[in-house]
């Protein structure tokens, strides 16, 4: 038996296509549920869309991000379900520093890539047409992951493998699919995984020591062991963009980037909407409002990438003086 088609959402336009009466219903209680939990850092509607998930077909729902970039994903998905909100924002620190990145020449290192919504997003004409190198350890992710770079043109690489502090293997557990993580017990069990280090792309022959690039570390308890793993490829051009968990009040990834390494420390700061260079860390404790999300933190030793920064906080502090005069 052949699979649906998939359910097709405009973004931009807010039409949905291909979807029955039942799904129809659900797709508009699946906004509902993200604007109202909104409010609360989406507390809850993980749960209540996967409970809605399990009511639905078994087919995917193809999301145009823009004219140039789709994304698929089982359709009801608690975790990016939330892309049917047209005012929700995904990760929008990120995308601050991508869209002002277009004219840059960089490659994008997308580590943990779960379905590869950057790296889609990264490789499309609006975002620049970068290079992507999207990396993702898990079975059941990386054919959905591997299906996105099909259906968009087959633009960006896939690699399936995690990445930690040096080559070798790995178990990799959990029950979401969003929080895979090979830092658990492996007892637990899980698949085994192979583990490269980020150094080891380089031995590989897959990126120069001397490019640019934007490297996203969302590696769910694993971003030390992967900094500790990058040393060269941190000393060219690069940023690294890692998850902190608001649950962590010791901020433990900013406190080994400030403290261990050669790196400033960069976070977006809400209260002055720039991208702020931390020298200490209990601008953190305020920054980090709900325990239950993740927050990313900026690590740089790129003297081009900080005056890019420097150059973006400029044109923020400008568009805000703009809009006080209106």
């Amino acid at each position: 038996m052949m699979a649906q088609a998939p359910i097709q959402f405009d973004r931009a336009s807010g039409a949905l296509e291909g979807a029955n009466l039942w799904e129809r219903t659900a797709a508009l209680a699946l906004v509902t549920g993200s604007k109202i939990s909104s409010h609360f850092s989406h507390m809850g509607y993980i749960a209540c869309a996967n409970l809605l998930a399990k009511t639905l077909p078994k087919r995917n729902i193809a999301i145009r991000l823009n004219p140039d970039a789709v994304f698929e994903f089982p359709y009801g998905d608690g975790y990016w379900s939330k892309l049917l909100n047209r005012s929700y924002n995904y990760e929008d620190e990120l995308e601050l520093l991508f869209s002002d990145s277009v004219d840059v020449d960089y490659t994008l290192l997308d580590c943990g890539a779960n379905y590869g919504y950057w790296s889609v997003l990264v490789s499309s004409r609006p975002f620049g047409s970068h290079k992507a190198i999207a990396i993702e350890p898990s079975g059941q992710n990386y054919p959905k992951l591997a299906n996105n770079a099909r259906i968009n043109e087959g633009r960006f690489e896939t690699m399936k493998c995690a990445i930690g502090a040096s080559r070798g293997t790995a178990r990799l557990s959990g029950t979401k699919h969003e929080a895979f993580s090979i830092a658990g017990d492996p007892s637990v069990g899980g698949e085994e995984v192979p583990v490269i280090a980020l150094d080891n792309l380089i031995d590989d022959g897959k990126v120069a020591s001397s490019g640019k690039y934007l490297i996203k570390l969302d590696v769910e308890g694993v971003e030390i062991e992967a900094i500790k793993g990058g040393a060269r490829l941190l000393q060219a051009d690069s940023v690294i963009m890692c998850e902190e968990h608001g649950s962590d009040r010791s901020h433990a990834v900013s406190r080994y980037i400030l403290e261990q390494t050669p790196l400033k420390l960069i976070v977006f700061d809400p209260r002055s909407n720039r991208m702020e260079t931390v020298t200490e860390l209990s601008i953190l404790d305020r920054i980090k409002v709900s325990t239950h999300v993740g927050y990313n933190v900026f690590g740089t030793a790129s003297a081009f990438w900080q005056d890019r920064i420097d150059a973006l906080n400029a044109k923020n502090l400008n568009a805000k003086s703009a809009r006080r005069m209106q």
